[in-house]
């Protein structure tokens, strides 16, 4: 199958376009990374406390990130995560302590901050939506509403579980009043329950800590990660044809993973360790597209030797063109599923392999390409011989068996 068949697009003769458009964007994003909103590390790299919220109604984010302002916890990020319908917040604090106690230290501010004025209006009540089965059975012992003296106790803490359950398990987390615990318990601990309790609208499910020390080996590991594919690259590139292509190719990812990132910071997009996952995904894909553009140049190397290397290179990726659409069309189709119906957990994750597959593929034909073509011209200018390409070519009936490797010139 093909969609194009015979193309003679002139694309080298449109780079300076090419180039305008990777300058804008990775200048925009230079700026934003240097001056506006920075590079955005997730909680993965820079360390603190996730706190995860069930609310009873549609959330709104804006408004909830104002009360934990207001609260004083100061540089806070909130998002909707999971499926819409569940009313699911996920809260980033920077609080970055390792002790248990800093668990429970990042739960009750949160709670604190989003009871606002609900918890004024019941002062003295305990948020039976974020309270534990042990505060539930504790409080029952004390007031003892079923009058059961000596036998309170086990009594008491079968009905704190079935009131937990019936909250984290039925109701998904949140009750939606007291009310609703009418024919899961006895009437009069329903009854004395609200004496001592009011229902919020939301419920902290888990809370989750990732220690400064821990984020900051992540991200040295991270880092490292990029750079050791970016050097077997350069590498593998300069063995396989020549150091030039390597170099090619190397300028080319760097390129890729400046836009992808500048993007991030655009959209104040937090980069976590699913992000960099799909970036090192993104650098192997787009030195495979690149690479399928070099070797067809090497054949062409071969086929064309009287022909300059601009119009080789031009014929090379017009020969390519078709195989590109095909392969990086199926897999774009792919990703932007995942993106829009991925959830909010795996956004990160599916925005990173949007803009990658899209930069990818533009930057095997806009970038890669002409940087070989201006080298060859530095080349020239400066009188130096042109760029050999080592070209396999296979032993005739009387030459010994097995390719050989000769030089090939291009012509300028």
């Amino acid at each position: 199958m093909e969609f194009f068949r015979n193309t003679n697009i002139d694309f080298l003769g449109k780079k300076w376009y090419f180039l305008a458009f990777s300058l804008v964007f990775s200048v925009a994003g230079l700026l934003s990374m240097g001056f506006w909103h920075g590079i955005p590390l997730g909680v993965d790299f820079r360390g603190g406390t996730l706190v995860y919220v069930k609310y009873a109604h549609t959330p709104d984010p804006s408004a909830i990130h104002n009360e934990i302002d207001r609260a004083g916890l100061k540089n806070a990020r909130v998002q909707r995560y999971g499926v819409t319908s569940n009313n699911e917040v996920l809260i980033s604090l920077d609080i970055q302590e390792t002790s248990e106690q800093s668990l429970d230290k990042g739960k009750t501010e949160i709670i604190q901050a989003l009871e606002g004025n609900v918890a004024s209006a019941n002062a003295g009540k305990q948020d039976l939506n974020n309270a534990s089965s042990l505060a539930l059975t504790n409080y029952l012992l004390e007031k003892d509403p079923l009058h059961l003296g000596s036998d309170a106790n086990p009594r008491y803490t079968a009905i704190a579980k079935a009131i937990v359950d019936e909250r984290d398990k039925v109701k998904s987390g949140v009750l939606g009043s007291i009310d609703e615990l009418n024919g899961v318990v006895d009437g009069a601990v329903v009854a004395s329950i609200k004496d001592g309790f009011f229902a919020s609208d939301f419920g902290i499910r888990n809370v989750e800590i990732v220690g400064p020390q821990v984020g900051q080996q992540l991200r040295k590991q991270a880092i490292l990660a990029t750079l050791y594919s970016l050097a077997g690259m350069l590498i593998y590139l300069a063995l396989r044809f020549e150091w030039i292509y390597g170099v090619a190719a190397v300028l080319t990812v760097f390129h890729d993973t400046l836009i992808t990132v500048g993007i991030f910071s655009l959209l104040n997009r937090e980069i976590s360790l699913t992000v960099i996952a799909a970036i090192l995904t993104l650098i192997g894909y787009s030195n495979n597209d690149t690479i399928v553009v070099f070797d067809r140049i090497r054949e062409n190397i071969k086929l064309l030797r009287r022909e300059n290397l601009a119009d080789i290179v031009n014929k090379s990726i017009n020969q390519t063109l078709s195989r590109t659409i095909l392969t990086a069309g199926l897999t774009f189709l792919t990703v932007l599923a995942l993106f829009l119906f991925g959830g909010e957990v795996l956004r990160g994750f599916s925005l990173a392999l949007v803009i990658g597959i899209l930069i990818g593929t533009y930057s095997s034909i806009a970038i890669a390409a002409p940087i070989l073509v201006a080298y060859q011209e530095w080349r020239s200018e400066r009188g130096k011989k042109p760029i050999s390409m080592p070209v396999r070519t296979g032993g005739g009936p009387n030459q010994p068996k097995g390719p050989t490797m000769r030089k090939e010139k291009v012509k300028v």
